[in-house]
């Protein structure tokens, strides 16, 4: 198959010399568009090393066919470490909407033959796999049966993360704790979580007598919140909450209520081994509560492929 791309062609004018030669992309320009995406996301060739499963020397060699191809310097390496160009940057950009959309192609076909193949890329937040209530691998399991030929690439992110990905076309299913909604993607109720208010050995809370607390007194404490919009900083604004702290995942959060100057939520299945160990406790749990609905998602439009719709329908009767 050959794809024109004027968008990989550089913007400035060459000589004759030095012009690129990549007119149209063959399937070997794929592939070397490919290594650069691992190149660039693994920091280095020797990190891309294990990640291609190819040796350095090999990778190094395609580098450098594709900065011939292309006409670009693509990435500094040196003592200084490896860095990618200002024109690497926006080749490494153009790559992911290449590659996703030579993805969307195969799917599409994929789709008007009634199979199921390729790569799903499925993103879920994070501190799930603890909780008994989620039947994710019993949908992994479910999904694999029906369609073995799929490649499932799984990956762990945030809230808006993952919204994003799913709207941009890099990931093709989500589960994540349900908060506003987005007219642009499509959701179903899965499981919940309950989230307790934790302190650490160190905080003055801890095995103290709490009876006497409520929401007004708990402003007294400095709070470690999520930064970005989710249950968790719904909660904290409308409880007036004054966070000191902020993590971006429930391992942030833990880590700043281990130091023991930072109250904070998190799901109590992932707590518990830290509670298990003396080294935080629950705070009042019947009051300083909230339950968290996780979800999944798929994109509205346009349809995700039918490999995302197949996932999406065994999250439901795994959890049905």
């Amino acid at each position: 198959m050959q794809v024109k791309t004027p968008s990989l062609a550089p913007s400035a004018p060459r000589s004759a010399k030095h012009r690129a030669l990549l007119g149209q992309l063959s399937d070997m320009d794929l592939r070397l568009l490919q290594v650069f995406k691992s190149v660039a996301e693994c920091g280095g060739m020797a990190a891309a090393e294990l990640e291609l499963n190819i040796g350095t020397s090999t990778v190094s060699r395609h580098m450098k066919d594709l900065e011939t191809r292309l006409g670009l310097t693509l990435c500094r390496r040196g003592r200084a470490g490896f860095a990618l160009t200002a024109e690497g940057e926006r080749v490494y950009a153009e790559t992911l909407r290449l590659l996703s959309a030579v993805d969307t192609f195969r799917s599409s076909i994929d789709d008007i033959h009634r199979r199921m193949g390729g790569r799903l890329e499925v993103a879920v937040f994070d501190k799930t796999a603890s909780n008994p209530a989620a039947r994710i691998g019993d949908a992994i399991a479910l999904f694999s049966e029906q369609a073995p030929e799929v490649s499932l690439q799984m990956h762990v992110a945030s809230i808006n993360a993952i919204e994003r990905g799913l709207i941009d076309g890099s990931f093709h299913v989500g589960v994540i704790p349900a908060h506003r909604a987005s007219q642009s993607l499509v959701y179903a109720p899965l499981f919940t979580e309950t989230m307790l208010l934790y302190c650490g050995a160190r905080h003055p809370l801890f095995g103290a007598d709490p009876s006497g607390l409520d929401w007004e007194a708990l402003r007294a404490y400095h709070f470690a919140g999520l930064g970005y919009h989710s249950p968790n900083m719904e909660l904290s604004h409308s409880a007036r909450l004054p966070r000191k702290a902020t993590g971006f995942d429930q391992e942030s959060i833990a880590t700043l209520i281990l130091s023991g100057h930072y109250l904070g939520f998190l799901p109590d299945h992932y707590a518990e081994s830290f509670e298990r160990r003396g080294l935080m406790q629950p705070v009042q749990p019947a009051r300083f509560f909230y339950p968290c609905q996780f979800v999944s998602v798929l994109r509205r439009s346009p349809l995700p492929p039918r490999a995302a719709q197949a996932f999406a329908d065994c999250l439901r009767q795994a959890h049905a």
